[in-house]
């Protein structure tokens, strides 16, 4: 059976007190009503990485670094490199989000040497891919999604992708309150599943985590949840209010 993820990506939000604050909220949540059918990760800004995991030591929350380096070390001012995050205790390390992509114009190939280099330092990997509106108009959503997800995978070994975890995230949704509805998130992420059958066999397509990503609320995650190929969420505002964020967990409990 595939995993379950629910997952939250802070973005750059919370100072390291105002971080604390939240994940102490959303443990003792937690412990009140535990996520047994799912693994819950949280992806805070780096100057909290260290704090938070040390905070959640004894908790089955686990942590992820937003982004990292492709080189290891070396004289590259304002990076983190692999060894550095891992450094913090945490375990994951989010790659390829539309807002990389958007602003800071990462290739895929630059991309790809980021997947590389996370699972050689035993880091597991959520990479993102996602169209925006202007190429789902024009009908091309599955050949960028074919894109992506061939340069992700460029190079990799089925051995590899057992820490490899891919979140379909419609950039047109994240952040605009407009979420993909339930039939077309599954069309992609059976879409998903038979990329991966393509490129690397294996009923890989099958055994494969895939999340969901774009405005996803309590209110929508049930439906989401309820579909054949999606495994969970990588949220994104809604993870930033404890209530919010245990209520998707929950429904992920109610529903997986």
């Amino acid at each position: 059976m595939r995993r379950k993820i629910i997952a939250g990506n802070w973005k750059m939000y919370k100072t390291n007190s105002e971080a604390l604050n939240l994940v102490k909220k959303l443990n003792i949540r937690l412990k009140k009503k535990p996520a047994k059918k799912s693994q819950v990760v949280i992806f805070p800004p780096f100057t909290a990485l260290s704090s938070i995991s040390q905070e959640l030591k004894k908790s089955k929350i686990q942590v992820g670094a937003q982004n990292l380096f492709w080189e290891t070390e070396g004289a590259y001012t304002g990076e983190i490199s692999a060894a550095m995050i891992k450094s913090t205790g945490a375990k994951w390390v989010l790659i390829g989000h539309s807002e990389r992509r958007q602003y800071f114009k990462e290739e895929e190939k630059v991309i790809n040497r980021k997947i590389k280099l996370a699972l050689q330092n035993k880091l597991k990997v959520i990479l993102c891919v996602g169209e925006t509106l202007e190429l789902r108009q024009q009908n091309l959503t599955k050949d960028i999604i074919l894109n992506q997800v061939e340069w992700g995978l460029k190079g990799l070994k089925p051995v590899h992708l057992q820490d490899l975890v891919i979140a379909y995230e419609p950039v047109w949704a994240i952040g605009t309150g407009k979420t993909a509805t339930p039939n077309q998130a599954q069309e992609i992420h059976n879409f998903l599943r038979e990329i991966l059958d393509a490129l690397v066999g294996g009923d890989m397509g099958q055994k494969m985590t895939l999340l969901y990503g774009g405005s996803v609320k309590p209110e929508n995650a049930a439906g989401l949840f309820s579909q054949p190929d999606i495994d969970g969420a990588l949220v994104g505002g809604a993870c930033l209010d404890p209530v919010s964020f245990s209520k998707i967990i929950e429904a992920g409990e109610k529903t997986f």
